[in-house]
């Protein structure tokens, strides 16, 4: 990190030390803003707070407002929202080769933040039941200085390890967690890999707030290897993706192990992928009670912003989530056209099955 007080006015604000245990857990969430039973948590209100104000402070590379948002017509109800400000103004992706690309010092890094940019230090109490070797790697949250929405947060796990941009199950365990410290319904989080449309090669997951409900949440999926919930979610998706669900708290370390087996099983056929964490149903698709749903893309590589592309398909398009940066292009854009410009990285259908039966030996065995 920075030295404290290096490029910032004296003053500025401080991270605040969270500690959490399973009783912060909120597993099925609360209702949307307005309804009844809506509530913010401990998390929520810490990481908002801290947010505004670093956005007081001037910290990010624009101010952010409320974004004009609007549902898409079509079965997706996919969620397009005008962000002008984030298309011109955040810092340019760096440029990614390779599937596997070794973290370079001298490109942008996470320990370049400015002290100011660091909310949380979200760490777990000690003597916690998973206080040990097995316990989540410690996170950093980071307001991301070009937010796609209010709230849109960097989880760090340990960034003085310089690890590049792939997933490891202690960083996604600490990612679900996170998660579950939240009780608003549409506190997201995820993760973009290389060739993935990730724009920084240092290990990062993305946290943010979108006030609708997305279509990955609910759509049934196909079983694949029950014994550890893994599924695939085929239809009624943008983007079809394998899905693991956890139902308990208890579960979250045996999911991040198996995501991570599955990410590393993509990256060797030479695929890229992403990650996208939300509340949502079972996989059989009903329920009274909600879980956390991992949903892990198998996705063609891009290497780049693709010339003539009206936005890049990362974790938010994936899952039905739009942020465009033209007027024109928030005003007329159709469920066909978006659907067709994230189906360019997607897998035939037959690829993406045998994939699915590779996954499931996998993890079966």
């Amino acid at each position: 990190m920075a030295a404290a007080g290096e490029n910032e006015e004296p003053g500025a604000p401080s991270p605040e030390e969270f500690v959490y245990g399973e009783e912060d857990f909120i597993l099925p969430g609360t209702g949307w803003e307005g309804e009844p039973g809506s509530v913010l948590s401990r998390f929520d209100r810490a990481l908002l707070e801290g947010w505004e104000d670093r956005m007081e402070w001037g910290l990010f590379r624009y101010r952010l407002g409320p974004l004009p948002t609007r549902v898409l017509p079509g079965p997706m109800r996919m969620v397009a929202q005008l962000n002008v400000q984030r298309g011109t103004e955040r810092r340019p992706p760096q440029p990614v080769h390779s599937l596997r690309q070794p973290f370079d010092p001298a490109a942008f890094n996470f320990t370049r933040l400015r002290p100011g940019e660091v909310v949380l230090r979200l760490h777990r109490a000690a003597g916690e039941p998973r206080d040990g070797p097995a316990a989540p790697a410690p996170l950093l949250v980071a307001i991301n200085v070009s937010p796609l929405e209010r709230g849109h947060v960097l989880l760090l796990p340990e960034p003085g390890r310089r690890l590049p941009q792939a997933l490891t199950a202690p960083a996604l365990h600490g990612a679900l967690e996170a998660a579950l410290l939240s009780a608003h319904p549409g506190f997201r989080v995820g993760f973009n890999g290389l060739g993935g449309c990730a724009s920084v090669n240092h290990l990062h997951l993305h946290g943010y707030y979108v006030s609708c409900p997305l279509p990955v949440e609910a759509a049934p999926a196909r079983p694949l290897c029950p014994r550890r919930r893994l599924s695939l979610l085929l239809h009624g998706v943008p983007a079809p993706a394998f899905l693991f669900y956890a139902a308990a708290a208890a579960e979250l370390e045996e999911v991040s192990r198996d995501v991570c087996r599955a990410a590393e099983h993509i990256t060797g056929t030479g695929l890229a992928y992403n990650v996208f964490i939300t509340r949502g149903e079972p996989p059989e698709g009903t329920g009274t009670e909600r879980g956390l749903r991992v949903l892990l893309w198998a996705r063609r590589p891009s290497f780049g912003a693709k010339a003539g592309a009206d936005f890049n398909v990362a974790l938010c398009e994936l899952a039905g989530h739009l942020p465009l940066p033209a007027a024109e292009l928030y005003r007329d854009i159709t469920e066909e056209e978006a659907l067709c410009t994230i189906r360019q990285y997607l897998l035939p259908e037959p690829e993406l099955l045998r994939l699915g039966e590779d996954l499931g030996r996998l993890l079966a065995g």
